[in-house]
């Protein structure tokens, strides 16, 4: 067991009850907390994956391991830079700049530490523990340590190992006054604990199936193994896979377009928004209000447009008379499409080339870092793809492939795995033997670093197209046929944007 109550003291009648944490190392047992009286209330614990964008937490009971409460929220870092590399950039550019994210976070994790216990209805002064899962940048700034060095090669880890700290060291004082946080060990300068916590939820090392495990999101975490070798990268993508950088972005909340069809015929979309069950030509659509597109909405809109023929394999949008809809409106040299126009009062939603260029972009970088691992590996085809992460769980893996976001599979081989990272968080957090095992389990791992592979440029180039400028898709053309369209202006006459179909 990592934690325990036990009778303290007993006088008459007059009690206290201790908390105590054995880490199982054999250490001499600590003391966490004391509570008045005979106290036989659950001990509680904490599981947050840590993101550059979201911050997510789990509450749950340390007796059983259920889950009473979960919430999230954004992490206030972003102020500083949307993605990691900027976040080191400004730390670099602005003296004291680490210090000040570093407050940012911590303040961020009590903050949640005290929702989750509001939303579960039990008293914060009952979490005795903790576990923490997050990427190298995020895991150095919440410790207090400059990530500079993290944002240039050779990519140096000032530790790399699992800490077991005092939760007051990382400013989480809302909790039990001696609660402990144990931090997953990180895999490498670009791949987190959060990698190492889906590699401990989705354990590729015991199947003989060749795996390949993506966590979505601003920084992708991908991993591909089988019981014969286990690789693991990290990606660059950026926000925008999380609404962000699209011009009608937003976060997933109420209100915001999370899934859309396209007809190939009409050019005429339908959607559902989040918090609502109709489609939008549906008459009993209603409430909520519209406002903007999710991630897992934007996805939708691109792969859809491609499988429509409002955007081409090199990502343009057609004109109005190219497509053959209105919906396809001129802004300046390139168009975009319109989803939804409730103007003047209401928002218009569209998808504007821009929006394209960030999909393609971050795409390009996920599908690279897979194909970067497969080359390593020496394999062509993988067995199985995963989609794990929050957001990894609300993508259609038909529009992921259209997009050319994975490498091509058979649709059924296709899963998702919700938050992993999470689930490798909450295991730790409950598990003495989870702890161990992952710890030994990160050195076996082989690390590709992205940023230093001289073909993370060729796979990305050739990633942008959609789906792909070289590599085939022979399992998607079974379920799909792409419009062989062309909107490339830049000539007259047969190559200027004449629709092109196969013979």
């Amino acid at each position: 067991m990592l934690r325990g109550l036990q009778p303290a003291l007993r006088k008459g009648n007059w009690a206290v009850t201790a908390a105590v944490h054995d880490d199982g190392t054999g250490a001499a047992p600590r003391l966490v907390a004391l509570y008045p009286g005979l106290r036989e209330a659950p001990l509680y614990g904490l599981a947050i994956d840590l993101g550059s964008t979201t911050i997510a937490g789990h509450l749950v009971d340390l007796t059983d391991g259920a889950v009473l409460a979960s919430s999230g929220l954004m992490n206030p870092q972003i102020r500083f830079g949307e993605d990691l590399m900027s976040r080191v950039s400004y730390v670099m550019m602005n003296p004291g700049g680490d210090v000040e994210m570093t407050a940012a976070v911590r303040a961020a994790l009590a903050d949640l530490a005290g929702t989750l216990a509001t939303e579960a209805g039990v008293d914060a002064a009952g979490i005795t523990e903790a576990t923490v899962v997050c990427n190298p940048v995020m895991h150095h700034l919440l410790l207090g340590i400059d990530p500079v060095e993290l944002g240039q090669a050779p990519f140096a880890l000032a530790t790399g190992s699992a800490l077991n700290l005092a939760a007051a060291e990382i400013g989480m004082g809302a909790i039990a006054p001696a609660a402990r946080v144990y931090i997953l060990p990180l895999i490498a300068g670009h791949v987190g604990a959060d990698a190492a916590a889906v590699a401990l939820s989705e354990a590729p090392e015991t199947r003989a199936d060749l795996s390949l495990i993506v966590d979505v999101g601003t920084n992708a975490e991908i991993i591909l193994g089988n019981n014969q070798r286990v690789l693991a990268c990290s990606s660059p993508t950026g926000p925008a896979f999380e609404g962000a950088q699209i011009s009608s972005g937003q976060r997933a909340a109420p209100g915001a377009i999370e899934r859309i069809e396209i007809d190939p015929v009409t050019k005429t979309p339908r959607f559902r928004i989040i918090g609502n069950d109709h489609w939008s030509d549906d008459p009993d659509f209603g409430t909520p209000a519209i406002t903007g597109i999710c991630g897992s909405g934007i996805i939708e809109a691109v792969a859809e447009m491609r499988m429509a023929g409002i955007v081409d394999a090199s990502g343009l949008i057609g004109s109005a008379e190219q497509v053959g809809t209105e919906r396809c409106t001129a802004t300046g040299r390139t168009h975009e499409y319109v989803i939804h126009d409730a103007s003047p009062d209401g928002p218009r939603i569209t998808v504007t080339q821009g929006d394209i260029r960030a999909i393609q972009l971050a795409k390009s970088a996920l599908y690279a870092g897979a194909r970067l691992l497969m080359d390593e590996m020496g394999v062509e085809r993988v067995d199985r793809v995963v989609l794990a992460g929050a957001f990894g769980a609300h993508i259609s893996p038909k529009h992921a492939m259209v997009l050319g976001m994975i490498p091509d599979a058979p649709l059924a081989a296709v899963t998702s795995a919700g938050n992993a990272a999470g689930t490798g968080a909450r295991m730790a957090l409950c598990s003495v033997s989870a702890r161990r095992g992952i710890e030994a389990q990160v050195h076996h791992i082989h690390k590709v670093e992205t940023a230093i592979e001289p073909r993370f440029q060729e796979h990305f180039v050739a990633a942008n197209a959609l789906p792909h400028a070289t590599d085939p898709f022979p399992e998607l053309s079974k379920i799909v046929t792409l419009p062989d369209v062309s909107f490339n202006t830049g000539g007259s006459g047969e190559g200027g944007g004449r629709r092109r179909r196969r013979g």
